[in-house]
Parts: structure tokens; sequence; C-alpha cells
């Protein structure tokens, strides 16, 4: 079974969906594995099966395949620092397999079916992120992802009472009443020879950055009904006039917050851009998402091996090397910045008498005495600052390294596990925005429409009239909105993808 977008996918990939293999798949895959037996067997050189891996090609090996499988996972076991989350491994894996599965990988039906097996039955590996250039593939996280199926390191165990946790590889395999895989040469270089790891931290990434682009439209709206704001930049009129399908998708959201229509006469003509210019700006985010949906979506369906069987061949080259991702990527950043650097602005824009309609400083009713949402703003400024801090495009970090073999690299995953980071303050800028609506709200003395995400966080929130700390109530603040946002794509998807 194979899906058009993003979102497919991965829904292919979550925890209910099984890998299977048709009986089409299993005619490809032993085609390819007998056009690999007999060039071989004809003396052809074969990389990683008659040759050495890497710069080490020209050097021929005898050894067992079994011993030089298990020996190329084992010297790519060499990951550090913090761990992709279960959900981006089980994807991840789940995209070296669902490759594996069409048949140029030259890996046999029964092979991949004890893979498939352990997948199906949640088996998933701790993958630390740190350590891979993702040029001949995302080496790194894949192999450790190879030895925990071999009984190395550890994987995840889900407990109901607990959440996640760890345990030894081979005694959760031993949980499962399985044996530990043992990998061969060409399976063990088809599973780390690809662009999994990056391509699901990027496909999970770009579903955030989708959620937080509703977000923003979300919070616009309702900032722009607060203060009784002019509603014309978010006509129907004025996104039609520009083209762009995003600003009038963001648009369309945003005069969804503005019902009943609440007009202030004493609000200028014309807003900041932080007001005025939201439907542009989020409405770039999305076409930019729309756009590289099919590079990410084409990259998850093709083959990142090497080498590769086709019509009867073995072809040796670089479908191994993550360049596409790498600049997709080094986008998402910009974009979550744009978010992220929006909603900072509408925080400020709040918090000064001159743009929140005569309200006080720091939305505090008692300047002087107390500082109301300062120290909020504070920290969102700060976050905003290292979101650009590491917004650096992680293509342009790129080192020759293997000998020389890989002399250009696109530093993929770097650029997506940065990009992970970013999102999870960008969350934060936008919980700080919430609560200064939420305080907006209470100074406005207005109430909030009952079964609105709007309603639902007032009734939780307890106005600042005293100064407290707000930590808390800012990352709260976060997950509500986060929820809110996949809520509302997933009733109302963006028409050109599903997010």
């Amino acid at each position: 079974m194979t899906a058009s977008s993003i979102a497919g996918l991965m829904r292919l990939a979550d925890w209910n969906g099984r890998l299977r293999l048709t009986d089409e798949d299993r005619d490809r895959m032993a085609s390819g594995v007998d056009v690999l037996t007999e060039r071989a067997a004809a003396g052809e050189r074969i990389y990683g099966v008659t040759q050495g891996f890497g710069p080490l090609v020209g050097y021929e090996t005898h050894a067992r395949s079994s011993d030089l499988g298990m020996g190329l996972i084992s010297h790519l076991g060499v990951g550090q620092g913090r761990t992709l989350p279960p959900d981006v491994t089980r994807f991840m894996v789940w995209l070296r397999l669902d490759g594996m599965r069409r048949g140029h990988s030259a890996v046999t039906p029964e092979r991949w079916l004890q893979l498939a097996d352990l997948w199906n039955r949640g088996f998933t590996p701790v993958v630390p992120r740190e350590g891979t250039v993702s040029a001949s593939g995302d080496l790194t996280p894949l192999a450790h992802a190879a030895l925990a199926y071999a009984g190395v390191g550890e994987a995840w165990v889900a407990s109901a009472a607990e959440g996640w946790s760890t345990a030894p590889a081979a005694a959760t395999l031993s949980g499962l009443s399985c044996s530990p895989f043992d990998w061969g040469a060409r399976e063990a270089l088809a599973f780390v020879n690809g662009t999994s790891a990056s391509l699901s931290v990027i496909c999970h990434n770009y579903r955030a950055i989708g959620s937080m682009a509703r977000a923003a439209a979300a919070l616009t709206g309702r900032i722009a009904w607060l203060l009784g704001a002019n509603d014309d930049p978010y006509s129907e009129e004025l996104a039609t006039i520009r083209g762009h399908k995003g600003h009038a998708r963001a648009a369309e959201w945003v005069r969804s917050e503005l019902v009943p229509t609440r007009r202030d006469p004493a609000r200028p003509l014309q807003e900041p851009y932080s007001l005025r210019c939201a439907p542009q700006i989020i409405g770039a985010v999305l076409d930019h998402l729309d756009a590289q949906e099919p590079i990410l979506v084409t990259e998850a369906t093709g083959c990142t091996d090497n080498p590769v069987v086709m019509d009867g061949s073995i072809l040796h080259g670089g479908n191994f090397h993550a360049a596409p991702l790498g600049l997709c990527s080094d986008l998402q950043a910009l974009l979550v910045h744009q978010i992220a650097f929006l909603s900072e602005r509408q925080l400020s824009l709040l918090l000064d008498p001159g743009f929140n309609g005569g309200r006080p400083p720091m939305l505090t009713p008692h300047p002087g005495e107390a500082s109301g949402l300062a120290g909020v703003q504070l920290a969102a400024t700060a976050m905003v600052a290292r979101i650009r801090q590491m917004a650096s495009p992680a293509t342009l970090t790129a080192l020759p390294t293997n000998l020389g073999n890989q002399d250009i690299v696109p530093m993929a995953l770097n650029g997506a596990t940065a990009c992970a980071d970013m999102i999870d303050l960008g969350w934060l800028v936008l919980g700080s925005l919430v609560v200064a609506v939420e305080q907006l709200t209470h100074l406005c003395g207005v109430e909030s429409c009952s079964g609105t995400v709007w309603a639902e966080l007032q009734g939780g929130f307890r106005p600042v009239v005293e100064d407290r700390p707000l930590a808390e109530e800012v990352r709260g603040s976060a997950l509500a909105l986060e929820g809110a946002a996949r809520s509302w794509l997933s009733e109302t998807p963006i028409s050109a993808g599903e997010l």
C-alpha cells in the first residue's frame, strides 16, 4: 500500500500499522536476489558483497556474510546525545523496510519478514540522534537500530502506567519470544544505506509546523477580535487579488475567529504588520510546506540504497545522499522562525498600551506594584533569539570525511533535529502569547464562547493580578493550543496536503 501524502504515509506507519508482503512484492524481491547472486557468482565486483565498505571498496573481502553484516553495523554504532523519540524511530524503520520490499535492495523476502514481524509487534530501538552526515544514508542512527534488532543496545518499552522507558534490546526481544536478528552483509547495507532517519524527523517537523501555522492563525483572529481591529486584512477578496493559496487558507482561519463581528472605531485604520500582514506571513509558510510535500513523499517512496538492482543490472551510485532532505529541513527552520517571530511580535503588541487599546502596560492591573507579563515577554524574546541561532542552514556546515570518499555531505539529520528543537521553543512562544491573550480577555471583560479552546483555556486561567511564576502556565497553554491545532486540522485539513 502506498500513500500520496505525508499524513497518509505516517498513518500507515503508526502504532496500529502492519507491514506485509504481497505476492508481487515477493516476486520482485526474489528477482533482485537472483540477479545479485548470479552476478556475484560470475565474478562481478559488487560493493558490500565482494568488496569492502566506503573508501575500502578497493579491497576484496572473503569474510562470511554474517561477519560482514555485523561488522558493518558494529563499527557504525558510535551515535551519541539525545535519542530520537519512539514515534520518529518507528517511522524511520518503517521507511527502510517499506523501501526494501520494492525489490531493488536484493534482500530476501524471508529475511525481510523477520524484521517486519518485529516491527509489527512494536519492537522499537533506542537510537541516538547525533553522529551522521546523511551522505551515505543516515548510517549511524540506522546502525543503532540494526544493532538493537541484533540484541545490542536498548529498545523502547511502553507501560500504561509509566509511559515510555528503555530496556536492554536483548531482554526486550526475549520478552517477545524472538531471537536476535543475524544481519547478513546485503540486508545490513540495505538497511543503513538510506535517508530514513532524516526523512522521519523532517516529516514529523512538517506536520508540527503545519499545526503551528494553524495555531498562529487562530491566535491572530482571537487578538484581532478582542482588540476590535479592522478585519479588512483577513478578507477573502484580498487573498483572491494576491492569488496565493496559503494566504487564502490562513485568512479563512483568521476569519473563523472574528464571529460575531466586534469592531472598535477607535482602532487605527491600519494595524501594525504583525496583525495586518499575518495572513501573508502564515500563508507563505503554508505554501512552502505545500511545495516541499511532493519532494518528501517522493523520497519516502523511492529507493535510497546502494548498490541497487534494476532491470537485471547492478547499479552503483549515490541514491542515499540526503541533499533533497537537507535543503527541505533548512527551509523548515526558516518557517518555524516566521511563526515564532510573528507570535513574539503579537505578544509585544498586547503588552504595549500604545497598541493594546489603552490597557495597562504588561497587562498588569497594578503597574509599578506588579510587573504582569514582563517576564513572559523576556523569556519569549530569548526563545526567539535561540531559534534564530539554531536556524543557520545545516547544509552550510558540511565537512569532507571518510578518506575523502564522502567529500560533499548534506548534514540533513543535524538540520532536522535542530529544527525539531526550534519547534519545541516555537510552541512555548505561542504558549506565551496564549497567556497574554487570556489576560487580555480578562481585562476586556468578555466571555469566550463555550465549546471553544478559548473557553477551555479561560476556564483554567487565573487572572494575573499579583505577580506569580507563569512557567507552568506557558507550558500548559502551549500543549493545549497544540492539541487544538491538530484537532482543527483534522477537521479542515489544508486543501493541497494533509498536515
